[in-house]
């Protein structure tokens, strides 16, 4: 059994307003796949984490962790720790 992957792909697609369509299309999967991996239904491959941090220019630690991320408003706002 593999372990959980988290992720911040739905915050970052938001963000930048890239649809699920357009990702997956960049990265060669389909769209439907993005959504199993936003819901923590499905671990991307390295190779396809990898893509994907690659085309939102981020490191592929900003996207995905073995831990659950911390809200964003408490990672920059310094809230509950």
């Amino acid at each position: 059994m593999s372990e959980q992957v988290h992720n911040r792909l739905a915050v970052v697609r938001a963000e930048r307003k890239v649809s699920r369509q357009a990702l997956a299309e960049a990265v060669g999967v389909h769209y439907q796949t993005i959504g199993y991996i936003e819901r923590g239904q499905y671990n991307p491959s390295l190779d396809l984490a990898l893509k994907m941090a690659r085309f939102f220019g981020l490191p592929v630690e900003a996207l995905f962790s073995l831990e659950p991320f911390q809200l964003l408003t408490d990672e920059f706002y310094g809230r509950n720790q």
